[in-house]
């Protein structure tokens, strides 16, 4: 049987996020890390990516542009601020970029939303932790509720899990994920609220939705959200609703609970692996994409 062609990919980031993706990436099938690029030749995910037989680059974008030639998709995993640095430059030698900062230069992903729309797009953003757990209910939420007023979530994650570039990112943190919400859900004001708990030990992510609205109506939400919970537990095991929708003083509310596959990181870094795997799953469906289009210019050959 002829072995299906793994598409070339490459990682900028060589953190907790980029680590993680590494991982997920090995056991892909569709998928196949060719470099693992970082600034520090001796962190710890530079190390854990030689142990796997992984090339690795301490040249940061430089190393991309150099070494990463036959790589058709690059995941960047550095933050907002890099990531407005390193778009024109990727952009210019021709590659794909999945986008894991909150910088919102491309086309906003969430996968259980929008998935096949975005596959034509050379730079998507794969939004925020909060915005892959929370806007695929607040988009329900909009679809199925009359004059949506206002949207507010609180997503509270472990204080371990926000490693540096987390931590500076969190101004455009806030602006990306409102963005979304309204976006995806048509609500003209929103508002976002990250906690970081220090507790031990420490604590799942949880994400909690309010949702101000007239006439609440609960069964057509509560049967469109356990379909939009299957579609995403197919990329992310650990996500489900803990509570709700339920109405509470006058609003919508529903929690949701995410709890890693446990790769790299703890399990309790729900926030980090919803945002990989996300990625993955767009990336996979690139690649699916990628396979079919060229079978079928084999097919028109032949």
């Amino acid at each position: 049987m002829t072995r299906r062609k793994m598409v070339p990919v490459a990682i900028l980031g060589s953190g907790n996020i980029g680590t993680d993706l590494l991982l997920k990436i090995q056991r892909s099938p569709w998928l196949e890390c060719k470099l693992f690029v970082g600034r520090n030749l001796s962190s710890p995910g530079l190390a854990k990516a030689s142990s796997l037989g992984v090339p690795i680059s301490s040249n940061s974008i430089d190393g991309i542009l150099q070494d990463a030639s036959d790589c058709e998709i690059v995941f960047d995993a550095t933050s907002a601020r890099d990531h407005l640095r390193h778009w024109p430059l990727l952009q210019k030698a021709g590659k794909r970029v999945i986008d894991l900062t909150p910088a919102k230069v491309g086309k906003m992903c969430i996968p259980a939303v929008n998935l096949e729309e975005c596959l034509a797009e050379q730079n998507v953003n794969m939004v925020t932790c909060g915005g892959q757990a929370s806007v695929p209910l607040i988009h329900l939420i909009g679809k199925t509720q009359k004059d949506l007023e206002y949207v507010e979530i609180v997503s509270s994650i472990s204080s371990r899990s926000a490693g540096p570039a987390t931590r500076i990112n969190i101004d455009e943190y806030i602006a990306t994920t409102e963005s979304a919400i309204s976006l995806f859900s048509g609500a003209p004001r929103a508002k976002v609220i990250l906690i970081l708990n220090p507790a031990s030990p420490c604590i799942d992510m949880q994400t909690t939705i309010f949702a101000k609205v007239p006439d609440p109506r609960i069964e057509p939400l509560a049967l469109a959200m356990e379909k939009m919970v299957a579609t995403i537990r197919s990329y992310v095991p650990g996500y489900e609703i803990i509570l709700g929708p339920i109405v509470e003083n006058g609003r919508l509310v529903v929690m949701v609970r995410v709890q890693g596959m446990g790769d790299y990181l703890p399990k309790y870094a729900g926030n980090l692996d919803i945002i990989n795997c996300a990625a993955i799953a767009y990336a996979e469906a690139c690649a699916m994409k990628s396979v079919d289009v060229a079978s079928a210019q084999e097919v028109t050959r032949a």
